[in-house]
């Protein structure tokens, strides 16, 4: 027996509008900010240590030790 299942994916013209609320609003805008930080982070770190240290251990390292002030410096404008 042959089992099909149909699955639907919504139209990119109603996506678009919320798409674009999304990329505008400040979180992602802040999420995006974080994120480059951290990659950055990975690889100046990669580099100091001559391998990839991989995006969690990047992540997880900047958390602890730059996050905060990097929030902060961010909060002053």
């Amino acid at each position: 027996m042959t089992r099909t299942t149909s699955t639907t994916t919504p139209s990119k013209t109603t996506d678009a509008p919320s798409r674009d609320f999304v990329k505008k609003s400040s979180l992602y805008q802040e999420f995006l900010a974080e994120r480059e930080e951290i990659l950055k982070h990975k690889w100046l770190e990669s580099e100091r240590l001559g391998y990839d240290i991989g995006f969690e251990h990047a992540l997880l390292d900047w958390i602890r030790k730059h996050r905060e002030s990097w929030r902060a410096t961010r909060r002053k404008g």
